[in-house]
């Protein structure tokens, strides 16, 4: 009876509101998989793609309200942000032939960088990639601490993609003399670079701190 008891107040981490966001994002996301090669479902795909990332904005708010952080929504809004983008890109890859190393650079760039710094993070004991200490980075730390800019160049570096996607399809609405989605472009092409340029930076900086480790544990030993 007691065990029963105890078994019956055991939090369900599957069922934490911020996981069930992040089952959104994925059923989303395959969604817009499924139609993204489809030149008569563009806007669908667009529509599924970018809801899913705008849901990653909600699900890390609604843990810290509810009180339900868990390990499992950390890696599933990680693995959710890595595996879209680089869906994206593949799909955009085939798209712009002519660009298609470009896309692979990019893919590779995005994944190892956070792979590396998750990594760095869990090897230094850190709760979160977040809260890995990043005093001697102040571009990481300005970038993870200053959550306007984080979610700003987050959301250019997507519209940029999603808007490249749109722009092989249709110009979009005119304003100017210039195509809505060829504007989305060329106004985010700036902030897919310098997020590109952070990706660097955080794929340097966390070998660095996955050494300081290494150099750690090899001095603990000779001693």
């Amino acid at each position: 009876m007691e065990e029963t008891k105890m078994a019956s107040t055991e939090p369900n981490v599957y069922l934490f509101v911020p996981n069930l966001i992040g089952y959104a994002r994925v059923v989303l996301m395959f969604v817009a998989f499924y139609f993204m090669t489809n030149p008569e479902m563009y806007h669908i795909t667009v529509a599924c793609y970018l809801l899913s990332q705008l849901l990653d904005a909600f699900d890390g708010h609604a843990a810290r309200l509810l009180g339900q952080t868990s390990k499992l929504g950390a890696m599933l809004d990680q693995l959710t942000d890595r595996c879209s983008t680089l869906g994206l890109v593949m799909a955009l890859g085939l798209l712009y032939r002519d660009y298609f190393f470009f896309f692979q650079c990019y893919a590779v760039l995005d994944i190892a960088s956070h792979w590396l710094h998750l990594t760095a993070a869990h090897y230094s004991g850190a709760s979160s990639h977040k809260q890995i200490d990043l005093a001697s980075n102040p571009i990481l730390y300005y970038y993870y601490q200053n959550r306007t800019v984080l979610f700003s160049m987050c959301a250019g570096n997507e519209l940029f993609f999603a808007a490249l996607y749109l722009l092989f399809f249709s110009e979009g609405p005119n304003f100017g003399g210039y195509g809505l989605f060829r504007s989305v472009v060329i106004v985010c092409a700036p902030v897919m670079f310098f997020k590109s340029v952070i990706s660097i930076v955080q794929l340097l900086a966390a070998a660095k701190n996955i050494v300081v480790v290494d150099t750690d544990e090899h001095t603990r030993a000779k001693q």
